[in-house]
């Protein structure tokens, strides 16, 4: 813990499984989920939360428990980096420079902050703010 970031860094890495994926993880399933990095899981949260239809959504938490029994680690086609901060990075020098050396966890807060925005012109502008903060050097949201 410390003072500008109250929760302390174990609580925030290990992401809140929703209730409609704790329901299809059968005792099996929950350990290989168990089994999996924290960022691993976030992945697959992201994955499920990103999509718009409700139908989609039950899609992807019911075929979870079959990619974890094949071995799947990793949600499928899903870009650990969102093509537009991608994009944004990219023209960016410095907030490419300070991206690169963030470890995984701070990278996934950020692009957990840029996609928990509802709207699409709310992301545009964390993304702007990101790329400001990395460019300054700044290493969190």
């Amino acid at each position: 813990m410390n003072k500008m970031n109250p929760t302390p860094a174990k609580e925030k890495s290990e992401p809140i499984v929703p209730t409609d994926l704790r329901k299809v993880l059968d005792p099996v399933s929950m350990a290989k989920w168990k089994s999996l990095t924290p960022i691993a899981r976030r992945d697959f949260i992201s994955w499920i939360d990103s999509v718009k239809q409700p139908e989609t959504r039950k899609r992807r938490i019911e075929s979870i428990p079959s990619r974890l029994a094949s071995g799947k680690r990793r949600p499928c086609c899903f870009a650990v980096v969102p093509m537009p901060l991608y994009k944004a990075l990219g023209a960016n020098a410095k907030a490419k420079a300070t991206w690169s050396d963030l470890d995984s966890n701070k990278r996934r807060n950020f692009i957990d902050w840029i996609e928990s925005a509802k709207e699409s012109d709310e992301r545009k502008k964390r993304i702007e703010k990101t790329c400001a903060m990395l460019a300054a050097g700044k290493r969190h949201t």
